[in-house]
């Protein structure tokens, strides 16, 4: 206690002016998460009932099993084509791509540039690209291929700053053990910047999940279990932001607001899971 008593003794005026204002930044963020997750909650929880669940839906049921079918397949699909590009692109940038090389610098604010890009910009680009030009039409695989763009730049920014937090050492004693570059990087380096790949997946699971403005012009607004990808769907947030535009149906908005916050968490949660296990394993 007097150890800690005399650090804080120690610290000058400017020292605590900026301890104040984080401590005021954490304590808003946490309240402003708080009040949403009350307000959802309090507003929703009463008007979960059963005809919210089947399989089918109709005007008088507001099921939301569809879309919840639609969202799991999106965030499964857009991760299968987002992680495996964005983490090889990182791969590339960190242990292949000579530092500071013109490419390099180019790839990078492409990527930083696509990050600041407002979501309905592609949904557009996806509406003409993928619906129109590629022919797929409003369908799922357009909407996948869609979000696996938007978040592509996050996957890869958190993976290639998870690569490059890991010390050259760890590269310098697999090399003197006699390992290539290829089983240094998948045996060596990789495992070890599990941890900050696996948050770049659960910010872009997020992403994916609440997303509506890209849906809106390449998914469709059709509520239905896809039959395949190239059929129409509404995810639950699409099936939220339509419930509550039509001002008859607030109170299911609402109850599907609950269950759209119990998949974000956990999903999320799982991801933290699977995350804290591969690290211990490791």
């Amino acid at each position: 206690m007097s150890v800690v008593k005399k650090c804080f003794q120690r610290k000058k005026p400017s020292d605590w002016l900026r301890f104040i204002g984080v401590c005021l930044a954490a304590a808003i963020t946490v309240s402003v998460l708080l009040y949403l997750v009350v307000f959802i909650l309090v507003r929703g929880v009463g008007h979960i009932k059963p005809s919210l669940f089947e399989a089918k839906y109709t005007a008088e049921n507001q099921s939301l099993y569809p879309a919840l079918v639609t969202t799991l397949i999106m965030v499964g699909v857009t991760l299968a084509i987002a992680v495996p590009l964005g983490v090889f692109t990182a791969i590339y940038l960190v242990e292949y791509a000579k530092r500071g090389s013109r490419l390099v610098r180019l790839i990078r604010m492409t990527a930083e540039t696509l990050s600041g890009i407002p979501s309905i910009v592609f949904g557009l680009f996806g509406y003409i690209f993928f619906c129109n030009w590629l022919g797929w039409g409003a369908s799922l695989l357009a909407g996948c291929f869609t979000l696996a763009i938007m978040v592509l730049p996050l996957i890869m920014r958190t993976t290639e700053e998870s690569l490059k937090s890991i010390p050259d050492s760890f590269r310098e004693g697999s090399f003197s053990l006699g390992a290539g570059k290829l089983r240094t990087v998948f045996r060596v380096i990789l495992p070890s910047s599990m941890p900050g790949i696996f948050a770049g997946i659960i910010l872009a699971i997020g992403r994916i999940v609440g997303e509506t403005a890209a849906l809106v012009f390449t998914i469709g607004s059709v509520i239905q279990i896809p039959k395949s990808m190239f059929s129409q769907g509404r995810t639950l947030a699409l099936h939220v932001y339509q419930l509550a535009s039509q001002g008859m149906y607030r109170d299911e908005a609402y109850a599907t607001a609950v269950i759209l916050l119990v998949v974000v968490v956990g999903i999320n949660a799982l991801s933290a899971a699977i995350e804290r296990r591969f690290r211990l394993r490791n």
